[in-house]
């Protein structure tokens, strides 16, 4: 999936429950931190693939479940609302590994096993026959699906995924939203 899609999907997570805005991102990121193995590609493009880092290690440092849970720890020790901001982020996490698991395939039709157990067991390597690939339709509809829950707290709530980068933009934002649709708490 799209680390878009996957920020996405971590905002509507953050969102399920009523956190500060300290926590929200907190919790955020836990939709999106797995891929930071992914960052291996970058030593691989430049030196034109001759250490495959990206190939050896992505979906396999941060896409299992020791470091699920070291992450929820680190989440615990940053947050104000430690018990909430763990318990999401570990289903942030798991909102993670599912779309990779049915919609994360590669070009070359690799389908980047999950090696969910480690660094506990190599028991389970998740993979599915049917995943479909990273530039199916059906991943561009995901990322669709989850903008409409996110502009409709923005809306409502008057913070978007926006407040993590610039509060100006932010505000912008629901600003512009509240004058197109109407203030969700004035009356009619």
């Amino acid at each position: 999936m799209s680390p878009v899609t996957h920020f996405l999907a971590g905002w509507s997570v953050a969102n399920a429950r009523p956190l500060s805005r300290r926590d929200r991102p907190l919790v955020t990121i836990s939709g999106v931190i797995p891929d930071a193995d992914g960052l291996g590609m970058i030593p691989d493009w430049l030196t034109r693939h001759s250490l495959n880092c990206g190939g050896e290690y992505h979906h396999v440092l941060f896409h299992n479940i020791g470091f699920g849970l070291m992450m929820c720890g680190w989440i615990f020790l940053l947050s104000r609302q430690r018990w909430l901001a763990a318990l999401l982020a570990l289903g942030g996490f798991h909102l993670h590994l599912f779309p990779d698991l049915i919609g994360a395939r590669g070009p070359d039709g690799y389908q980047w096993p999950i090696p969910y157990l480690q660094p506990f067991s190599d028991a389970w390597q998740l993979a599915w026959e049917g995943q479909w690939s990273l530039t199916a339709w059906q991943n561009f509809v995901l990322t669709g699906l989850l903008l409409l829950p996110a502009f409709w707290w923005a809306w409502q709530k008057g913070f978007s995924p926006l407040e993590m980068f610039s509060t100006r933009a932010d505000q912008a934002f629901v600003r512009t939203l509240r004058v197109r649709f109407g203030n969700p708490f004035q009356e009619s």
